[in-house]
């Protein structure tokens, strides 16, 4: 049988609705520690508000554990995009799960803060390599660089939108089959997040991480990670660092692992393993509650 992984959903995959049924006991602690109804912004909307980054963050983490908790399956290994490494640092008991809503509004917050509205971008660079794309980048003469390394021929670029939006005429004039301009408040996973990066790593040393049970591959590094301290080093650093999913996920399958479980809304991690390993199997936590 071959070695089991769960990853955890970052943002956009939100909608409203989700957790309904099963996520109600944690949203209710999760409001205790915010002072406000996620509960209700979670299960009724509007959907403006959810999508608002210091809710949408603590509220995919809230029904992502939630969803985690229906599982009794054996796993080897855990991964999050994003926001979702928090999700899966609660899943290797790195994180409490009060912690981890109050730090997630909080950075929700801080990234919101950075950057002026409107004045940042991120766009989705479609059939280029990650190299051609890095170089792209380069040559835009602004602050901008790639923050997501989704798969084969999928980078996502972020930074000051003159800059964005030359790197992606840039990428196109290179060969890259499509650019999708992503509906998003800030540039996120940049250079213009070090203000965001600054306050977060105040407000890291209020909170206990502890030594994972379960090895994380971590976005920076796309490597395990178990101390606390490494942990604690590797978040802050996820605020401005490019999320290196690709190579998370093939470091994952170099290692055995052969199927893989999508914990939390939506399934845009499946979509994107799919393009990197059509032979590992891909489940949504729905699917494996079924099994049993």
């Amino acid at each position: 049988m071959s070695k089991r992984a769960f990853i955890f959903p970052g943002q956009g995959a939100q909608v409203v609705g989700m957790g309904a049924g099963f996520a109600e006991v944690f949203l209710d602690r999760a409001n205790k520690v915010l002072g406000f109804d996620l509960k209700k912004v979670c299960l009724e909307g509007p959907e403006e508000e959810l999508k608002r980054t210091e809710i949408t963050q603590p509220a995919i983490f809230a029904v992502s554990v939630a969803a985690f908790h229906q599982l009794t399956t054996d796993l080897c290994a855990v991964a999050g995009h994003s926001l979702g490494e928090y999700s899966a640092l609660y899943a290797a008991g790195a994180i409490s799960f009060e912690d981890g809503v109050r730090i997630l509004n909080l950075r929700g917050k801080f990234m919101q803060e950075a950057v002026p509205i409107g004045a940042g971008a991120m766009m989705a660079v479609l059939g280029l390599s990650g190299e051609k794309v890095k170089e792209c980048c380069s040559n835009a003469g602004g602050a901008v660089s790639p923050a997501n390394f989704n798969s084969p021929g999928q980078v996502v670029i972020s930074g000051e939108r003159s800059a964005v939006v030359t790197a992606a005429k840039l990428c196109k004039d290179a060969g890259a089959k499509r650019i999708i301009p992503l509906q998003v408040s800030a540039p996120f996973h940049c250079s213009l997040m070090q203000p965001a990066q600054d306050k977060l790593a105040k407000e890291m040393e209020k909170i206990e991480i502890r030594d994972a049970k379960i090895p994380v591959v971590a976005n920076v590094t796309a490597d395990y990670v178990t101390s606390a301290s490494q942990i604690k080093e590797l978040l802050i650093k996820q605020v401005t660092a490019p999320v290196l999913w690709e190579d998370s996920i093939r470091k994952m399958i170099s290692d055995g692992v052969g199927e893989f479980i999508e914990v939390g809304p939506g399934k845009v991690l499946s979509g994107l393993l799919k393009k990197i390993d059509k032979n590992v199997i891909i489940k949504a936590y729905t699917e494996v509650l079924n099994e049993t």
